[in-house]
């Protein structure tokens, strides 16, 4: 194992026991009475960024809605550690299993979007080397935003390319920053999503395509999650929360409303309309009957998490990994809100 692997793993590790730490010091505080804080993603155009703009949460909800804009999934969890954050939409699962492994005693409470086609590792045009010589990645510098849906997916693509990470200068970066400096010619590969994935794909190409990477296993989903301490002291106010944001995704899944939720997500995502429709279109947001199916919170997604866990913690990014992350996903919430 080389020294630049041993220094990302060694930050993964410190990043994790800092979670850790800021658990046992600062108690998770349940959200006041008169205000929640959400965290989401900006550059990640998604159907509840209309109902957020419109107020609709608030009015359902009959509370004030702090949203904060985070950069990766493992930012979230921390927040959520120190008690700033209540809810996490559409949060990695990766970042999750980080958290949950770590000992943060996080839930899972629905699936917010599938997106096989946008996260993905992409390498210099330069290098000339795509899935048939993916070998010579070996050696080469990689820019990877550690314990996200990106650093999995980046995992097992080395893995089922045979190429040796330890060979590799790993550097842990956020998916905006890594975007920048492959763009200036200081990456040779580099992993991420949205808006960023866009910008990298300017300067080089995949390996594997989303529906090739999902025949290897590699599933790409973000999560709404939440602290099991929230989940079980404001459960109607989750559940409130998630009939919201199912409407929202009905909405848009109907294909009638297109024109009038489109510039409202865009101008909220901070991009333009078309390449806001243009990453709509590679995602699939489940409806709740199909979150709560066999394939998602019924068992799927759990299994998953497990299979995650597992890869991180042969790849030495993680100490250890659970015995089963079955108490990790509360369907409860949902159910409730598919009543209201």
């Amino acid at each position: 194992m080389n020294a630049s692997f041993n220094l990302f793993r060694k930050s993964l590790v410190a990043g994790v026991l800092t979670t850790l730490t800021l658990l046992a010091m600062t108690p998770q505080r349940a959200a006041a009475a008169d205000e929640i804080t959400v965290a989401y993603f900006l550059e990640w155009p998604m159907p509840f960024q209309y109902a957020k703009v419109e107020g609709i949460y608030e009015k359902e909800l009959g509370v004030d809605i702090k949203w904060v804009a985070f950069d990766t999934g493992t930012a979230m969890s921390a927040a959520m550690a120190s008690g700033d954050v209540q809810i996490a939409v559409s949060q990695g699962v990766p970042p999750f299993v980080v958290a949950a492994s770590a000992g943060q005693d996080l839930q899972v409470v629905d699936v917010a979007v599938s997106y096989a086609e946008n996260d993905n590792c992409v390498v210099a045009e330069a290098l000339e080397i795509d899935k048939s010589n993916a070998k010579e990645l070996e050696g080469k510098k990689v820019g990877v935003p550690k314990g996200t849906a990106a650093h999995y997916g980046f995992l097992k693509q080395m893995s089922h390319f045979g190429v040796n990470i330890n060979s590799m200068e790993i550097v842990d970066m956020a998916p905006p920053d890594g975007a920048a400096a492959f763009a200036q010619g200081n990456l040779d590969m580099v992993c991420g999503w949205g808006g960023a994935l866009r910008r990298m794909k300017e300067h080089g190409n995949i390996l594997l395509t989303g529906a090739e990477k999902e025949k290897l296993g590699i599933l790409v989903f973000d999560v709404t999650s939440v602290p099991a301490s929230f989940a079980a002291e404001e459960g109607e106010l989750l559940s409130k929360f998630l009939k919201v944001t199912a409407d929202a995704n009905a909405m848009w899944n109907s294909g009638k409303n297109t024109n009038k939720m489109l510039p409202v997500i865009a101008k909220d995502s901070g991009m333009d309309e078309k390449a806001t429709a243009d990453t709509m279109a590679t995602f699939v947001f489940p409806s709740v009957k199909e979150q709560l199916s066999g394939k998602w919170l019924g068992g799927g997604a759990q299994e998953f998490m497990l299979g995650v866990a597992n890869v991180f913690k042969d790849a030495g990014s993680i100490d250890s990994a659970r015995s089963t992350y079955e108490d990790a996903v509360n369907p409860i919430p949902l159910n409730d809100a598919a009543g209201m």
